[in-house]
């Protein structure tokens, strides 16, 4: 059956609504009926009569006031009307979040009013009859969090509808007929969100980008990158400035420089990283000390204010790594070439160059802008065998080329003494109170068409620490340098961890006979970090780290300095990785400023900047999880027939969650999919209870699993129940 566009409502009863509506947009302005008449497009003289009737209504009700014959006023406090953001849940209602209000307000469907998630609204609040409990009801949408959706077209005759794959979009988009552009039937398509008239059901729209075929690989990363307003590709313009610069290594910038290209310096990465962003170099000092550098990519020597390159960086504000792809910040020929940190070439480089003595302390720092020329290459595996073999021999299986080779001694040397330094300093920032997130990462075998192949746990080594703890250096010697002169710079920051979700995080836990003490931070940080060492190699190990992350506040960018929490710093910045994030490269800019002399500059700007930056960094965050969990589903497809072990990770009304143990694919399987009883919610105790067994199935149980459904478009998994690991 042909769907048919939706009508308007029928005429309402009363006007009591829409005349508070009105009255509350413009509460300052008086309104006479007329006016309210004119505002609701009415001309009929018994709708006048019955809008007259409901201002004396209201006005009787003390929801207005008469401010003179006829004319009306809404009477509006402080503790009635407020502004915030809507929260949809996946089930057409809301919450509405505002600091203001000590708790979030339920928001019923009927009165949402046009609101979709994350709009920034303005709203009444008020205690229902029945319970008491307050509820809000949207009077005005003060800002669209955003016009643009990915989701299917079904075109009918005369016009077409988009219907998203996102729970939280509780609507279709009505497309007319003309603004259709070209799409066929059953595409993924972009489209923007132009207009939603007050009595339609559905908003209207047009269709601005073709995605393609649902199902399809590029069709659905690019409808990944697309839902959060992401782009995969560089206007031309952009690209034709990035590639008119000139990239050479002068005597004239050389002469700027302090001159680094005699010293030992080497890069580290992943084996399929093209962007190398920090090197370090390392020397022994005369006095027994080591001088060691940290060497960035100097990224705005090349990225100057006020290019399109720089605002299209900017807008940007990072690099977005997919499962298949990285989206740079950065045109390729910097971000792969000029900026990259690459072997037996000379490159431009902002450092922070340190004095270490053999206890790991800091006796001497020095920052500016250096010239290197980085000796070897090595990917974090060929590392990892210099520390844990002592050897110069680098196996064929593990070598970047594929061939046996010896490394020079003078690498070997340096490497084994960095790995001790960093081992010291990662001693001291756990004694801190610093926590301790080595995550198993999901990564995926591809085959050449970019199919998964196989899965396999990135899984951080000495190699990995060595790297980080220098980077953690120079971050917070940069940060801290700047910060005791009370100048503006940008800050990474993380709050302390919230209370109530600690609390839900140790219901959790205690299921799994684990607790955390919350006496004090110091406490919280130890026993979390006792936590995350327990459960290292069990099969809830994934489900607690995730949790652990989700109790956390979340990281972000501010010229407001309230330290690192999670890394217990006073001072912290983000320094080392200009070429993938902004942030580094306003720190760079800031920091030469500051060396030369500048003033502070404004908070206010730069805070707008770093506003911008953590909600960009959120975006691609989300993105990446999108890919990983595509992936997943799609790589599951191929293995329909196969039982798999998984752990209960999620326990709702609906179902359970079950991730698999081998892969770290989850998926649901469906309350009335258990056939060996009859099993409903218990919120107590977090399980699903049987009602003739009274066996549970809660959070940690192992059972069998096949995949029955797996939904590419909307990234879902679902899962036939088998029976129990007993």
């Amino acid at each position: 059956m042909s769907k048919k566009p939706k009508k308007f409502g029928k005429k309402d009863k009363s006007f009591s609504e829409k005349i508070l509506k009105i009255l509350s947009k413009e509460a300052n302005k008086p309104f006479n009926y007329k006016q309210i008449s004119a505002k609701l497009e009415v001309d009929d003289t018994k709708s006048r009569n019955e809008i007259i009737k409901d201002l004396k209504i209201l006005a009787a009700q003390k929801k207005i006031i008469e401010t003179e014959p006829g004319k009306y006023l809404v009477k509006a406090t402080s503790q009635e009307y407020y502004e915030g953001t809507i929260d949809m849940t996946s089930r057409k209602t809301a919450y509405f979040v505002c600091p203001d209000l000590e708790h979030d307000v339920f928001v019923p469907f009927t009165n949402l009013h046009h609101a979709l998630d994350n709009d920034k609204v303005k709203v009444y609040v008020y205690n229902r009859r029945t319970s008491r409990k307050p509820e809000a009801e949207v009077i005005e949408i003060l800002e669209r969090a955003k016009t643009e959706f990915v989701g299917v077209i079904d075109i009918q005759k005369n016009f077409g509808f988009v219907t998203t794959a996102n729970a939280k979009m509780y609507t279709d988009i009505f497309i007319p007929k003309n603004k259709l552009n070209d799409a066929e039937h059953g595409d993924v398509v972009l489209v923007t969100l132009e207009d939603w008239p007050a009595k339609a059901d559905s908003p209207f729209g047009s269709v601005t980008k073709v995605l393609g075929k649902p199902g399809e690989h590029n069709t659905e990363i690019h409808a990944i990158l697309a839902e959060y307003g992401l782009p995969y590709d560089f206007p031309i313009e952009v690209d034709a400035y990035a590639n008119k610069l000139d990239t050479s290594i002068t005597p004239e910038e050389i002469a700027k420089r302090r001159d680094m290209r005699n010293v030992l310096t080497f890069t580290i990465d992943p084996k399929d990283a093209k962007d190398f962003d920090d090197a370090l170099s390392f020397q022994i000092l005369e006095n027994g000390n080591y001088e060691i550098g940290v060497h960035i990519a100097d990224v705005s020597h090349y990225l100057q204010e006020g290019t399109i390159l720089d605002d299209e960086a900017y807008n940007r504000a990072t690099s977005v790594y997919l499962v298949d792809r990285v989206v740079p910040m950065l045109p390729e020929v910097l971000s792969n070439f000029a900026c990259s940190l690459r072997p037996h070439e000379e490159k431009y480089t902002f450092s922070a160059i340190f004095q270490l003595n053999p206890k790991a302390e800091v006796v001497d720092s020095w920052f500016g802008r250096t010239v290197i020329y980085s000796d070897q290459r090595f990917a974090y595996e060929e590392a990892q065998q210099i520390i844990e073999t002592k050897s110069d021999i680098i196996p064929a299986e593990i070598s970047l080329t594929g061939k046996e080779y010896k490394v020079d001694a003078n690498l070997v040397e340096a490497t084994l003494k960095l790995d001790e330094l960093a081992k010291i300093l990662r001693r001291k920032r756990m004694n801190d109170g610093a926590i301790s997130f080595d995550k198993v990462e999901v990564k995926f075998n591809l085959n050449e068409e970019a199919e998964p192949v196989g899965v396999f746990f990135k899984i951080s080594k000495d190699a990995n620490h060595l790297i980080e703890e220098f980077m953690l250096l120079a971050n917070k010697k940069v940060a801290e340098f700047i910060g005791k002169q009370k100048k503006t710079f940008v800050y990474r920051i993380h709050d302390e961890p919230n209370e109530d979700k600690l609390i839900n995080l140790q219901t959790v836990i205690s299921k799994f006979g684990y607790s955390i003490n919350m006496k004090s931070k110091q406490d919280i940080s130890k026993s979390l970090n006792n936590l995350l060492n327990e459960v290292n190699g069990r099969k809830e190990q994934n489900l607690v780290d995730t949790l652990t992350i989700r109790s956390m506040s979340k990281a972000k960018y501010s010229t407001e300095n309230i330290g690192h929490y999670g890394l217990a710093f006073d001072y912290y910045s983000h320094f080392t990785s200009p070429i993938r994030r902004y942030p580094d490269v306003m720190a760079h800019r800031l920091l030469q400023y500051y060396l030369d002399g500048g003033k502070s500059v404004s908070a206010e700007i730069y805070e707008e900047k770093c506003e911008h930056s953590s909600n960009m960094e959120a975006l691609a965050a989300q993105a990446e999880r999108d890919s990983v969990k595509y992936m997943q589903v799609k790589y599951m497809q191929d293995h329909k027939d196969q039982e798999f072990l998984g752990v209960i990770s999620g326990v709702t009304e609906w179902g359970i969650y079950v991730e698999i143990i081998e892969n770290k694919c989850e998926g649901m399987v469906r309350i009335r999919e258990i056939k060996d009883d009859y099993y409903t919610f218990d919120e107590k105790q977090y399980a699903l209870v049987g009602e003739i067994s009274k066996d549970l199935l809660q959070l940690g149980d192992e059972v069998y699993v096949k995949v029955k459904n797996a939904d590419l478009v909307k990234k879902q998994l679902d899962f036939h129940f088998i029976r129990r690991n007993e």
